[in-house]
């Protein structure tokens, strides 16, 4: 089986490493770890590995984060990839920092990512993996927290919590959603 992992970020230097890159950070590693190289291609960046006997494609879109969906449509389509083997990993400010929520389907909480993404898919209905980055910031600055760095305390266990993202991706890709779900939520 084939299965699309998405991270959403935001390309350029200005936004590396920022709250909002999460999605990039997480598929990186990801792929880091499977010994996988990335490739630019049309929409973003993809790498393909294998977790076990699952067919992965990796993709960070070069859409900026607000036309996410078109990357993920073209490369669902490209790579016919059934949307329930479609992952998409992203900054939640509703969780505290470094918790995990996956879900299988859901609202796109406020987030422009998700909400551009299910405008492109037409539905709401594809897995994401939420990545939480705190609250802490003053009413009407949510824009400036995102797109901020982490604190250095943040940053020092940025790795740990990172390395639990791509576990739960793994079972993913392995054992299904809920197992994940079980697994992960709240970890």
């Amino acid at each position: 089986m084939k299965f699309l992992i998405v991270g959403l970020g935001n390309i350029g230097d200005e936004y590396r490493s920022t709250r909002h890159n999460i999605g990039f950070e997480i598929v990186d590693a990801l792929a880091a770890a499977a010994g996988a190289t990335w490739t630019t291609g049309r929409y973003g960046d993809t790498a393909r590995f294998r977790i076990k006997n699952q067919q992965i494609v990796a993709l960070k879109p070069s859409t900026y984060m607000n036309l996410s969906g078109n990357a993920v449509r073209y490369w669902k389509e490209q790579e016919q990839i059934d949307l329930d083997h479609i992952l998409v990993c992203v900054d939640d400010c509703a969780l505290p920092f470094g918790a995990i929520r996956i879900k299988g389907s859901g609202s796109d909480a406020g987030h422009n990512g998700l909400k551009n993404i299910a405008a492109m898919l037409n539905t709401q209905a594809y897995a994401r993996l939420r990545f939480g980055i705190g609250n802490d910031f003053p009413r009407g600055c949510q824009v400036d927290y995102v797109l901020g760095k982490f604190t250095p305390d943040e940053r020092a266990h940025m790795a740990e919590r990172i390395d639990i993202a791509c576990d739960a991706i793994r079972m993913f890709c392995l054992e299904g959603i809920g197992r994940a779900m079980c697994q992960y939520n709240n970890k």
